[in-house]
Formats: structure tokens, C-alpha cells, sequence
């Protein structure tokens, strides 16, 4: 049975043209999730659609967009994202309810303080500095894979340190990564009784699932018993205490260890990688650019690595890495839930109603970005992203907790790549976005020429 819209208002929200019997408009947003999104901005500022049988709100302005995230405890974490999220996350930072994540925010804060970044920068230009030296001139590479390798070793090293699996293992969990990523957005979109079937796909995906929980907690497990401390996430994580709750709440329990441990991985992982190919791929499409950010490595580096004291200074490579950013956000879109009666944009919004946000939808608004799909760094040149507009990692209490670790991370590769070699498209097929959750580049094999 169809649900009935939990909204009570004096003007009718505009619906989204399209939806069909039982599906809704699920169809729609499975085959291509970027149209969809964007096509929903010329309906209104609201609109409402289906996914399924489920009625969803999609806040298409970037101010009432600010008045979602800024009030999380009136559009608290929910929807079929985040459920989607707790059944593989669990509870942590990237699924808990406004209720729980003041505490575990607090509990997480030092993994990600600034001494820490500068323990992890070494990290991520050793990484770098390794995959660069491995390539040959001539060499097609792919994007979408070097960077995926890439991020792996940094993210098994960063939240591992010495008690990381051996290659064979590793090579094991992120496959399993890759059966969730993939696998996402096709469980959200199907109903739920479909998702509990014994069918391949299922179990695939509940294997992955499972293998990376115990791969985490076994390693947490024993990092405990042995209580020696390590430079890295992990011992960040076993090792926070938060003053101001009392009793066993002070520290994080086992389960939430290995929830944060499981976000903090695929996040590190998979977000960064795609932002990275992203950046990869338009550089390789703009010469200037690719000029010009090899001038600076070459003004800046010389034959030395980046290193954190010098990210400050690489300002052609942020701005590449903050318009692809904006042109290629982390997510397409997220859910929130109305948890008691409020207004927004006009209207009144039962407790229970399902809102939708779109970074991509902000950062592709006309009226708001001058040519929003083109690649354009020199739009940071002289200013700095509005926050009410600006959203690759969200805003208000549940912004991103890593950004800065992915900013960094993210100028320092792309410095690297720009110090040693010049990318090339293979083909002059312009790379579109893969469906899915995280769209990636694709064709995004590239040509690598050396520049020294």
C-alpha cells in the first residue's frame, strides 16, 4: 500500500513528473541519479517524489538546504540512506541519531585533530610518491584504480599502522568494499523483503559485509588485549575518553570501536579515491590547468615530496581539488527525518516526513555557480566557498569529521601526479558518472607522460 504524505500545508508541494505504480520514481534515480537530482530543481524549491511506496521531500534551495543540516534535532539522521548506512556502518558518526553523536563526535575529535593530520601527511605523500614511481612513461592508467590502490594503502596504514593485514587479506577487504559501494544504491532502491532473499547478490553482499566487521574487530580485539599504543586511528579510537559523560559511556564499547573504525575505512577509501580520479580526469581535459599546477610543483618541490608545511602553498592544486569538489561531491544525496511538527520554505512538515538534500543539486545551480558543469579552478581564485553553497561535506553539528584529512590528502596526491607527470585522455569520449551512490569517472583511462 502506498503511504500518504505525512505534510500538512496551505500550498500543495509540487510533485516530480514521472513516478510510476508501486516503484514510484525509484527507477528514475536508479538509472541515472544525477539527472534525476538535477532535474528536480526546475520543479521548485520543494518537491516531492517516491521512492517505492516511501514519499520523500527534496529541498532543491541552498537555504532552506542550511536549514536542514543546521537543525539536527529537527531533521535528525533517517530515510533509506541512513538505514541503508546503519545495516553496514552500524551506529557511528555517519549514521547515529542528533541524540547519540554529540558524544561520539567528541570521543572521535582527537583522531582527527591537527598534530594528528601532520603524523598522517608523511603517510599520504610516501603513498603518492610510491604509486608515481611506479608508473613508466607512455603507461595507460587507469583513474578510477591507481587512486583506489592509493587510498587504500593510506587508509590501512592511517587507521591500521603495524597491525595491518598482509597484501592477501587487504586485497580481500577491499574487494568487499567494492561489493558494498557497488551494491549500495541497489539495496536502498529495492523493497525490503527483496534484500532479505537468499539470492546471490544478497549473500555476496552480507559475506563482504560481515568479513570486514570481523577483519576490524579482530584487529581492535587484539590492539586492545595487548595494550600497546600506536600511532594511528585505531589507538586514537581504543584510547578516547570523553569527560563529560560518566560511567562506561566515556570510552567507546567494542561495536562502536569497529563502527567508526568500519566508516573511517570506507570513507578514507572510497570518497577520496573518487575525488581523486575526478581530479585526475578534468586535469587531464585542461592543458592550462595541468600547466599551471605543474609549474607550482615545480616551483615548490623541485624532485623533494609535498609535506604538510607546504600545503598552504600549493594553491593551484587546492583549487583543482576544491571545483572537483563542487562538480563531483562525495554523495548524490542524503536523507534526514522530521522529528516534530516545524516549517520549511512555507510549509508544515509532520513528524515522520522524509527530506532528501542534494549537494550535487547546490553545486550544479545556475543562478548560483556562473557554467556550473564546467571544470573551473579559477573560480576559487579569489575568494573562498561560501558555506551556504559550498556542502562536499555537508554543514552544522554533522559536517564531515575528516574533511581536513581528505583536503590534505587530496592536494598533496594531486601535487605529487603534477611534480613527475603529465595526464592525457586515451579516447576524446568525455567521461560521464557511473550510476550509483559515489559516481565515478568513467572512461577514465589516461595516458601518462613523464615530465623529467
Amino acid at each position: 500500500m502506498t503511504r500518504e504524505w505525512p505534510v500538512s500545508s496551505t500550498e500543495v508541494i509540487p510533485s516530480a513528473p514521472g513516478s510510476l505504480p508501486l516503484v514510484g520514481h525509484a527507477l528514475a534515480l536508479a538509472r541515472d541519479p544525477l539527472r534525476f537530482v538535477l532535474a528536480l530543481a526546475a520543479v521548485g524549491p520543494l518537491v516531492r517524489f517516491r521512492l517505492g511506496t516511501l514519499p520523500v521531500v527534496m529541498v532543491c534551495e541552498p537555504d532552506l538546504t542550511r536549514q536542514v543540516l543546521l537543525d539536527a534535532h529537527t531533521f535528525d539522521r533517517g530515510g533509506p540512506l541512513i538505514d541503508l548506512g546503519r545495516e553496514i556502518f552500524g551506529n557511528g558518526l555517519l549514521t547515529c541519531p542528533a541524540s547519540a553523536h554529540h558524544r561520539q563526535r567528541r570521543l572521535c575529535q582527537p583522531s582527527f585533530h591537527p598534530r594528528r593530520l601532520a603524523d598522517y601527511a608523511p603517510v599520504f605523500s610516501a603513498a603518492a610518491q610510491r604509486l608515481t614511481h611506479s608508473w613508466h612513461d607512455g603507461q595507460v592508467i587507469d583513474a578510477n584504480s591507481e587512486m583506489r590502490q592509493l587510498t587504500t594503502q593510506t587508509a590501512v596504514e592511517t587507521l591500521l599502522g603495524s597491525t595491518a593485514p598482509p597484501s592477501e587479506t587487504r586485497a580481500v577487504l577491499v574487494g568487499d568494499l567494492e561489493t558494498i559501494s557497488t551494491g549500495a544504491l541497489r539495496r536502498m532502491l529495492c523493497p525490503r523483503p527483496l534484500n532479505a532473499l537468499p539470492i546471490p547478490f544478497n549473500r555476496r553482499f552480507g559475506l563482504a559485509h560481515q568479513r570486514l566487521r570481523h577483519a576490524l574487530a579482530s584487529t581492535a580485539a587484539s590492539r586492545r588485549a595487548d595494550g600497546k599504543r600506536s600511532n594511528d586511528l585505531l589507538d586514537s579510537l581504543l584510547t578516547a575518553v570523553d569527560t563529560d559523560t560518566p560511567g562506561a559511556g566515556s570510552v567507546l564499547d567494542e561495536h562502536e570501536v569497529v563502527d567508526q573504525a568500519l566508516t573511517f575505512f570506507a570513507a578514507g577509501i572510497e570518497s577520496t579515491a573518487n575525488t581523486l580520479a575526478w581530479a585526475l580526469v578534468s586535469t587531464a581535459a585542461s592543458p592550462d590547468v595541468a600547466t599551471r599546477l605543474g609549474t607550482e610543483a615545480d616551483t615548490l618541490l623541485g624532485e623533494r615530496a609535498p609535506t604538510m608545511a607546504l600545503v598552504p602553498a600549493l594553491t593551484t592544486a587546492a583549487r583543482v581539488v576544491a571545483e572537483t569538489l563542487r562538480l563531483h561531491p562525495p554523495l548524490t544525496m542524503a536523507n534526514r527525518v522530521v522529528m516534530h511538527a516545524t516549517e520549511l520554505g512555507g510549509h508544515h512538515f509532520a513528524p515522520g516526513t522524509t527530506i532528501a538534500w542534494s549537494p550535487y543539486l547546490i553545486h550544479h545551480h545556475p543562478g548560483l555557480y556562473p557554467h556550473p558543469d564546467r571544470f573551473d579552478p579559477d573560480r576559487w581564485q579569489d575568494t573562498t566557498p561560501d558555506r551556504r553553497t559550498y556542502l562536499p561535506f555537508g554543514a552544522g553539528p554533522h559536517r564531515c569529521i575528516g574533511d581536513h584529512f581528505a583536503l590534505t590528502q587530496a592536494t598533496l596526491t594531486v601535487a605529487s601526479i603534477a611534480a613527475h607527470w603529465t595526464l592525457t585522455p586515451v579516447t576524446d569520449q568525455v567521461p560521464r558518472p557511473t550510476a550509483g551512490l559515489v559516481p565515478r569517472p568513467h572512461p577514465a583511462r589516461l595516458r601518462v607522460t613523464a615530465r623529467r
